[in-house]
């Protein structure tokens, strides 16, 4: 069911009415209830995989509190007459008890996800090599379809369980609330990524209709299906134009491609982003921001701050800080500063986790080289943003640069685009080698002239559609301008007076009717981060 259809729209209507309706006392009951609809009108065949994670992270999770609570006890009535040296052993054997309930729980559900998405990654290029090197073997490769929002609520089943093994916070014991909390679909079928001690008290409570907060949620879905509809499709006739024959284009189209492949991705995604967020606050629910105007970032890791912002946290708290915070790191650290120096040797425990983060982040886009290819990319350019970062601003100061200046600003939100943009064109073109030949391309067969002799039309839309997209990404542009400075979009729209909102509330419609992508060939449900 897709978010830009009219079944999801009646949907949500049914859903909402149901829940405002219902007993407060059952409110979250009826939200369950329409999770299970949603999953099981989206997939039957693949319910069983959301009910072993569910299940399986369920009893670790209380396992593990039991566990806790019990230990606190204990630990209490010796503690006394235990010395320092012997509370570090019962720490760590208490510790290592906890390890034996979460790594198993860990191993079944990332092993799940594992399986079926990169299953054939593998044993593609295991057969590969083994027929380059004459090993009569063969792995058998199957066809597997990603269930619905694996990605997701794996990540954000995992997070609640390891916070509960940090004892973070005291683990559901109602297995029904449990449930509720990795189904909820506004947000399974591409995000944000929930953390239980934000979300699950929203969900759990009886949440009051509200006219404001229905309308300010229906008001995010319009401007998320604007974004979807009519920027991001539209780009998306373009994109897969260029993208779709990258020996055909020039340099010059390379270009036009990785700029309005940046359009299309951020519309379609944080468009989609924002239907879930509003669905959910016409429920009462607030979900996590995943955006925050990447495209107005002035580095690199400025951009990864502001795009896709609760996977970015996810890899933060619960595989950097272990990673950089851990003793092997710490004692890389302190054999870097003896070969390499102090400057070097202190950054290495940030550095390698960095590394390894941003690898990591291109395996979770998918299963291709070229997503693992993505990832070494913006791996390599915050390792490099970090290591100059020092020698960078000496130099700035030696120049006199005055970085508070609107120059020195546009020139690095401008040279962060462009670096976004290329890392872009790795993961949307055919293969890592298609990747390079744009690359390439951009450098050695350039020609401007395209731009004005009528070149663009032959990329599958007409000067109407151009105009319309020109203009629409004009005004995504002008809102994003406008939140940067702190201005409240909605807030300030519901300030005027009825006529004024009202003809800006049909103009968004009628756009939506009038410019939105459909067609006989047109696909809604094909959000491109659906199928990560």
């Amino acid at each position: 069911m897709a978010f830009t259809s009219v079944q999801f729209v009646v949907f949500l209507f049914l859903a909402a009415t149901s829940y405002f309706l219902t007993p407060k006392r059952y409110r979250w009951v009826t939200l369950l209830i329409a999770n299970y609809i949603f999953y099981f009108m989206a997939g039957a065949g693949y319910f069983i995989y959301l009910l072993v994670t569910t299940i399986t992270i369920y009893f670790a999770g209380f396992k593990l509190g039991n566990m806790s609570r019990k230990n606190k006890t204990d630990f209490s009535l010796v503690k006394a007459e235990l010395d320092k040296e012997q509370k570090k052993a019962w720490k760590a054997k208490f510790t290592k008890r906890k390890r034996m309930i979460l790594i198993p729980a860990l191993l079944i559900n990332f092993g799940i996800l594992a399986v079926l998405k990169y299953y054939n990654f593998v044993g593609m290029n295991l057969n590969a090599l083994f027929e380059h090197f004459s090993i009569g073997t063969e792995i058998p490769v199957h066809s597997f379809l990603l269930p619905l929002g694996i990605s997701f609520y794996t990540f954000q089943s995992m997070g609640y369980l390891i916070d509960v093994y940090r004892e973070k916070y005291e683990p559901e014991r109602n297995l029904a609330k449990f449930a509720l909390f990795i189904s909820f679909f506004p947000q399974i079928v591409q995000g944000p990524i929930g953390r239980y001690n934000v979300l699950a008290e929203q969900l759990f409570r009886p949440n009051t209709f509200s006219y404001e907060r229905i309308k300010f949620g229906v008001q995010l879905m319009l401007w998320g299906a604007f974004k979807k509809l009519v920027i991001a499709d539209r780009a998306g006739v373009i994109v897969d134009t260029i993208f779709g024959y990258p020996e055909t284009f020039g340099g010059t189209y390379v270009a036009v491609a990785a700029l309005v492949y940046c359009i299309q991705l951020y519309g379609d995604f944080s468009g989609g982003i924002e239907i879930a967020t509003g669905a959910a606050q016409v429920l009462g629910i607030q979900l996590e921001k995943n955006f925050e105007r990447p495209y107005l970032a002035t580095s690199i890791p400025d951009f990864w701050r502001r795009w896709h912002i609760t996977l970015g946290a996810w890899f933060r708290d619960y595989v950097f800080y272990p990673l950089s915070l851990s003793k092997f790191f710490t004692k890389v650290g302190k054999k870097g500063r003896q070969f390499l120096g102090n400057y070097i040797g202190k950054l290495l425990p940030v550095l390698i986790p960095q590394f390894i983060i941003f690898f990591l982040i291109g395996i979770w886009h998918g299963a291709e080289w070229k997503y693992i290819a993505f990832g070494l990319y913006n791996g390599t350019l915050i390792v490099l943003g970090i290591l100059f970062d020092q020698p960078l601003k000496k130099l700035i100061a030696k120049l006199k640069i005055n970085t508070e200046c609107f120059s020195w600003h546009l020139f690095r939100v401008l040279r962060t685009l462009i670096l976004v943009a290329l890392g872009k064109i790795i993961t949307r073109a055919p293969g890592v080698s298609a990747s390079a030949y744009m690359v390439q391309s951009m450098v050695h067969n350039w020609d401007a002239n395209i731009l004005i002799n009528g070149g663009l039309l032959k990329l599958g839309l007409d000067v109407q559609d151009l105009c319309v997209l020109l203009l629409a990404s004009l005004v995504l542009l002008t809102v994003s301008l406008l939140q940067e400075s702190g201005v409240k979009i909605r807030e300030a729209l519901s300030k005027q007076n009825l006529f004024f909102r009202w003809f800006i509330y049909l103009g968004a419609i009628f756009s939506l009717f009038l410019f939105g992508v459909y067609g006989l060939n047109y696909d809604a449900s094909d959000f491109i981060y659906r199928g990560f």
